[in-house]
Order: C-alpha cells, then structure tokens, then sequence
C-alpha cells in the first residue's frame, strides 16, 4: 500500500519526512497541502491532524503526525537511519536538539524574513533570532569536524533532521559557504543516491504564487 504524506514544499519540517521516505526506499506518494491559503484552518484538515500542521503520513487506516515521530516510523518500517544498536540514543538526542535549536528557529525566522509582508517584518527580532542561529550554527559545524555523519559512520534521523532546513534558497542568515563542516555535510546528502531538493521532492514553492 502507498504511503501517503500530506505536505507542501516551503516546509521544512515536511521535507524531512518526505527526504526519509523518499531514501528509504519505501512506496509514497505526497499530498500537496495549501498551507498559504489556510487549508491547515479548515475543519477538513483539522480533522486530519488536530494540530493544524504539516506534516501528516497515512499508511492505510495509520495516521501520524510530527516530523521526528514520523522519521522513527519510516525507520521501523524500513530498518534504515536508526543508527547502530549504541547509537539510537545519540541519534535521538540530536533529534531533539534540532526540534529546538536549530528547526524552530531557522523555520520561524526564514517565515518572517520571506512569507510576512516586508513592512510587517519585526527587524530587531529577525536580529535577535539570527544571532541565536549563528550559535546553533557553530555547535552543528563542531559535531560535523572530521565527520561525514553527525553520528556514526553513515546518515541516520539526526542527518535527515538536522538539515531540513539548510538547502532552502531563501535568506535567513545561513550562509552555508561560512561553515565549512556543514557545506561539507549538506554535500554528502546531495550526493545521497535519490537525494532530492525540497522544491522537487515536494509539491509547492514560492514561485507558484508568484
């Protein structure tokens, strides 16, 4: 049976479930969600996911939501990205870090800085939330010296999590030609056999509202 996943391409959080499943090797098919035009607001999409977000993965009558959950799924389902026996914890740790350092700022602030009218645009917190970054940045980029992996030897979550966001074009203060482990990691997931950009794994981008 397809896997279905309801997303749309300007998430970052939906991208890191569409890349697992899409590098997994198993059958899916995504779901384009509206989110511009508020389709997470209505009562049909509500009923889907009570949160009112995307991601939402459907494997016949199993509903999932939240990107991290649905990562774990896709690796019991497929055995892949789980990491070695002693390494499901570090992979779960940062995990988690990602959630809160790096994914929830960097999509927060990526919003304000490209989808809010410019006017609207708070300037002193888009500062404010750039500098935290700049320290999320450095500590990813000092896990990433003399390593190919955030953990172990080859991609897990922790990989599929961590870069959600960093292959976007759209300015949020990520340069990523400034932290060299980084730009180095980000290569091995695009030289990842059936690696796909964000904008064509997925649909929806900004230039279909153009």
């Amino acid at each position: 049976m397809t896997i279905k996943l309801y997303c749309f391409g300007e998430s970052g959080n939906a991208y890191k479930a569409a890349l697992a499943l899409e590098l997994s090797g198993l059958d899916w098919e995504p779901v384009f969600v509206d989110f511009f035009a508020g389709q997470g607001r209505t009562p049909e999409f509500r009923a889907l996911n009570v949160m009112g977000e995307a991601p939402v993965l459907e494997d016949g009558d199993f509903r999932l939501t939240q990107s991290g959950a649905i990562q774990q799924y896709i690796t019991d389902k497929s055995g892949k990205f789980g990491g070695g026996p002693d390494e499901k914890y570090e992979v779960l740790r940062w995990m988690l870090w990602d959630n809160h350092k790096l994914s929830s700022q960097a999509g927060l602030l990526r919003f304000l800085m490209n989808f809010l009218p410019e006017d609207k645009r708070p300037q002193e917190v888009i500062g404010f939330m750039q500098g935290r970054l700049k320290a999320t940045y450095a500590t990813l980029d000092s896990q990433l010296e003399g390593r190919d992996w955030i953990v172990g030897d080859a991609m897990t979550n922790a990989d599929l999590s961590c870069c959600g966001y960093l292959f976007y074009p759209e300015p949020f203060g990520f340069e990523r030609a400034e932290w060299r482990n980084i730009d180095r990691w980000l290569g091995n997931i695009e030289n990842t056999k059936g690696w796909k950009h964000p904008y064509d794994l997925m649909p929806g981008s900004p230039a279909d509202r153009a």
